[in-house]
């Protein structure tokens, strides 16, 4: 019933800037849902890096906030991760997640739809 599709990752140098795109679709995915972006390196846990609720508000990870911005535009059903200063440690693939309930989560079992992934690099 709920799809969620990334978009905009790339090969960037580090100091440069990406945004990514999650597009949702599906009756029962509403703007009252809190959404979220993570990210998993290879051969490491999958880390948070954003949310922002049903209401709007956002919470970041202390490793991007500052350069990272979360957003939404609920019109078109569409979450963003503007990506500025971007550095190797960045990389990774990135995946969008949304929640069935409007509150700020942090834990990835907390979002029953996921994205497939897109991969961000970062070279130096």
């Amino acid at each position: 019933q709920v799809q969620l599709v990334e978009s905009g990752g790339g090969l960037v140098q580090t100091g440069e800037s990406l945004r990514l795109s999650c597009a949702a679709s599906g009756r029962t995915f509403t703007s009252s849902n809190a959404m979220a972006w993570f990210r998993q390196a290879p051969g490491q846990e999958r880390e948070f890096v954003a949310a922002i609720s049903g209401f709007g508000g956002a919470t970041y990870s202390n490793s991007v906030q500052g350069r990272f911005t979360i957003s939404r535009d609920n019109a078109k059903n569409t979450m963003y991760l503007q990506m500025n200063s971007l550095k190797s440690e960045d990389t990774a693939v990135y995946y969008c997640a949304g929640s069935s309930g409007p509150r700020l989560e942090s834990l990835p079992r907390r979002y029953n739809y996921w994205g497939q992934g897109t991969q961000v690099t970062v070279s130096s």
